[in-house]
């Protein structure tokens, strides 16, 4: 039998989620990598809190759209939220130009290009 947590666990899971990217002493990140976070593409700033109350089960990143320099080239393969001291908050997360974790409208980025995510990311409880 599957388990099953209440509207209520859930958004209180990812509003502690959303705690631990805020935890370091400044804002958290988005990174956008190639397949297994091989090489750092482009990293995101995220907004301090990252995101309002969760709804329904789901996070959503605010701040958002947000555009960076690519730091490195390659294809955008992966991505992972890490707070302020670097400590890995979500890893595994897809990305790609639609049915993804993180939608961007090109994976193939050049350094130096701009990259930018127009939709904010959502988390949602499994």
């Amino acid at each position: 039998m599957a388990v099953t947590y209440t509207t209520a666990v859930k958004n209180a899971r990812m509003d502690a989620v959303a705690a631990q990217i805020d935890a370091g002493a400044a804002a958290g990140k988005l990174e956008i990598g190639t397949s297994a976070m091989g090489s750092i593409l482009a990293t995101f700033t995220l907004n301090d809190p990252c995101a309002a109350a969760a709804a329904s089960g789901i996070l959503t990143l605010s701040g958002f759209p947000k555009t960076v320099a690519a730091g490195n080239t390659g294809t955008a393969a992966a991505a992972r939220i890490r707070d302020s001291n670097n400590n890995d908050i979500i890893t595994g997360l897809t990305v790609g130009v639609s049915a993804s974790d993180i939608i961007l409208d090109n994976t193939s980025i050049n350094s130096g290009q701009n990259v930018t995510i127009n939709a904010s990311p959502t988390i949602t409880h499994a």
